[in-house]
């Protein structure tokens, strides 16, 4: 077996641009190529020669453990006669074995079968998914978990036209400015999915983007550019390399990129859910969550299919939800096993609805939940949304039970306007005078990206919305473990009922800065801490000290 990249990758090399830390795996089994673990391996084959092999090759690859664990991922076709398979391996030592499966008896591959031997995950990489394992759905139902148990809390970032407008060098100027806000995941429309828009074939050039399939026009997904897919494997290295995970959204069910008649409804669902599985076969053995619907009702049929297909093939689990249009109850296949979260959004008018939230709490059975898309900061004109508009947001949405992340949005960045004049784009999704790169500098950026800091590693799967502890207004409390408030416009804390469920230290902080304003042992009940300062602040109370305040020097 001959393989080349690395196995293993110092830091340096992880951070620069374009660069993956996998090994690529070709030619006959005769040498044990080694996988660390949650590292990506690419293992590829030669293949069938036929007219369609996106539409008409099916194969995947059976993994075995030396310990029994079984997995299956599926084959992608890459162009000729050029076939992949990608995997990570969730075992840090021990050795898998592998063979390749096709449907059909014409189907023929090389190789057919090998083994890789297991090791010891990267000791350091920006990515926590690639040194405690991929995001996996918590126990509890409400959050999510990395695969050794620790938190991971997602602070999404919007940026719907990257992968179809964005260069590889504009990803990494993007990447770089948002892992040092915070962000570490980006929602992403995979393919542009609008059937009626029109211009150059082409990213940075003014109202052009590229294209996935060239009959997406048509309301098909058949016809498939292979080159454009390698170009977004570049962009979603980058992303990771910057401790980002993708999100993946197939092909948008409502407003699209301009309101030109999105592909997601009328594609039908047998093809919509293969594009699915193309989606995990491709971008799966990495950091991912999938999005298969988006900006609909949840009723679509491609939606169900896609969802179904996902929870098939996706040998980690990793997560999957669905993202609502605004005037939606938000619970759609609640029971359904691929489902692990709901997202809501709450229209760009500006205002604060943190009660979806609260009414997704509510349902069952319990599934994540969290609000994907509040109003978009400065929409349509400059104001809208604005600065601690966000912040604020942010946190409502987090203490009426928004457990498994945050999100925000930037005008002019979602579209990816290239810059302050681009002509096409909706006057109500714009902020006036401003491209992407301008919309980076927005101040809301800031707030959202430190909740994601202030929460890191905070134990709260099994808190829950917290109103009769004390006299404030907001929070969050796993009795014993955690209590987590809000205070909107600062003042004094007061407790009422603290003793035996609020823990006995506590920390004060400011949501807007990140410093640590105050900190000490709980006061008994009703004796404040004295706050002069009517500003917001967030008050955690624990009884170990925040991952957070570690890092802070106390004011």
């Amino acid at each position: 077996m001959k393989w080349t990249g690395r196995a293993t990758a110092s830091l340096p090399d992880l951070l620069r641009p374009s660069r993956s830390a996998i090994i690529t795996v070709t030619g006959p089994p005769d040498t044990r190529a080694v996988a660390r673990q949650w590292l990506e391996v690419e293992i590829a084959f030669t293949g069938p020669n036929v007219a369609n092999p996106y539409r008409d090759v099916d194969a995947w690859v059976s993994f075995r453990h030396s310990r029994g664990r079984s997995l299956r991922r599926p084959v992608f076709w890459d162009g000729g006669t050029s076939y992949k398979v990608r995997f990570a391996s969730p075992e840090p030592d021990g050795v898998w074995r592998w063979e390749l499966h096709a449907a059909g008896r014409a189907n023929c591959f090389t190789p057919t079968e090998g083994e890789l031997a297991s090791a010891p995950p990267v000791a350091r990489h920006p990515h926590r998914a690639l040194t405690r394992g991929f995001a996996v759905a918590h126990r509890s139902g409400r959050s999510f978990c990395h695969a050794d148990g620790s938190p991971a809390f997602f602070v999404f970032d919007t940026a719907w036209a990257m992968p179809w407008r964005a260069t590889i060098d504009d990803v990494a100027f993007y990447a770089a400015d948002r892992q040092a806000k915070g962000f570490n995941a980006v929602l992403m429309m995979s393919v542009q999915p609008d059937m009626n828009a029109r211009g150059p074939t082409g990213r940075n050039v003014d109202q052009g983007f590229d294209v996935g399939f060239h009959d997406l026009p048509k309301g098909r997904l058949t016809e498939i550019n292979v080159d454009y897919f390698r170009y977004v494997d570049r962009i979603a290295h980058v992303l990771v390399d910057h401790g980002i995970t993708p999100v993946w959204q197939p092909v948008f069910h409502g407003y699209g990129w301009k309101g030109l008649d999105v592909a997601g409804p009328v594609i039908p669902p047998d093809e919509y859910a293969r594009y699915c599985r193309y989606l995990v076969a491709r971008f799966g053995a990495r950091p991912a969550v999938y999005l298969p619907g988006a900006d609909g009702a949840g009723t679509e049929p491609q939606i169900d299919a896609g969802g179904r297909e996902i929870h098939a093939w996706d040998a980690y689990g990793q997560p999957t939800g669905i993202h609502y249009r605004p005037h939606h109850r938000n619970d759609e296949h609640q029971d359904d096993d691929w489902l692990d979260f709901q997202s809501c959004q709450t229209g760009h008018m500006g205002d604060h609805v943190p009660d979806r939230v609260a009414t997704m709490w509510a349902q069952r059975p319990i599934k994540a939940i969290m609000n994907g898309e509040p109003s978009y900061e400065h929409t349509g004109r400059r104001g809208v949304a604005e600065g601690w508009w966000q912040g604020h947001e942010a946190w409502c949405n987090v203490c009426a039970g928004a457990l498994m992340g945050v999100a925000y949005g930037a005008a002019g960045l979602w579209q990816w306007r290239l810059h302050p004049n681009e002509p096409g784009h909706g006057d109500y999704f714009l902020a006036p005078g401003a491209g992407w790169r301008d919309a980076l500098e927005f101040e809301g950026s800031r707030y959202v990206g430190l909740v994601g800091k202030i929460l890191e590693d905070l134990p709260l799967a099994d808190a829950r919305p917290c109103w009769d502890v004390s006299t404030n207004t907001r929070g969050l409390l796993d009795p014993g473990v955690l209590y987590l408030g809000y205070a909107e416009h600062g003042g004094p804390w007061v407790f009422l009922d603290a003793d035996g469920r609020v823990p006995s230290r506590y920390w004060l902080i400011d949501p807007r800065g990140g410093q640590v304003l105050r900190s000490g042992e709980r006061p008994p009940d009703r004796v404040p801490i004295d706050v002069d300062r009517y500003d917001p602040y967030i008050l955690i109370c624990s009884e170990t000290t925040p991952a957070f305040v570690l890092t802070t020097r106390v004011e």
